[in-house]
């Protein structure tokens, strides 16, 4: 099937973070081989393999969106979506998935967001770094530069 709209967006931060701290509990190993630093290791190199990016993907049917290299995976038909509209996050409800006060939150870098409210009354939001372009991909009209606070 087609895609309406794709974007790949690198959680730099998460890479990042999560680097250092793996080379740390990886160093930590090294000095004292039998602590359990390299099972962190090992654990937030995967975590970060797994939040390294959020891909979000808009077919004629449905939003699709996935971590990293296609882990937990989501998708919702369109003709569920009653509302989408772009909206900033709060700095502490950050990155991955998170439960907020306005739903459940995918996001792997940064504060925009589209929120998408679904016909049974769910709503979502998910992280992106083109906030405006996925919610006119889902057929919702934006005005420019406006994100709606929380």
């Amino acid at each position: 099937m087609r895609n309406l709209y794709r974007h790949r967006q690198i959680g730099w931060t998460i890479i990042i973070v999560l680097g250092v701290a793996t080379l740390f509990a990886g160093a930590a190993d090294l000095a004292a081989p039998r602590s359990p630093a390299l099972l962190v290791a090992a654990i937030m190199l995967l975590t970060g393999l797994i939040f390294s990016s959020l891909t979000i993907e808009v077919t004629p049917n449905e939003l699709v969106w996935f971590f990293g290299p296609g882990l937990l995976k989501r998708r919702v038909a369109r003709s569920e979506i009653a509302k989408a509209e772009p909206a900033r996050n709060k700095w502490w409800w950050g990155w991955g998935v998170r439960l907020t006060p306005r739903g459940w939150l995918y996001n792997v870098d940064g504060l925009e967001a589209v929120e998408i409210a679904k016909k049974d009354g769910a709503s979502f939001r998910l992280g992106t770094d083109e906030p405006q372009a996925l919610a006119r991909a889902l057929g919702f009209a934006t005005r420019e530069g406006l994100a709606r606070e929380e």
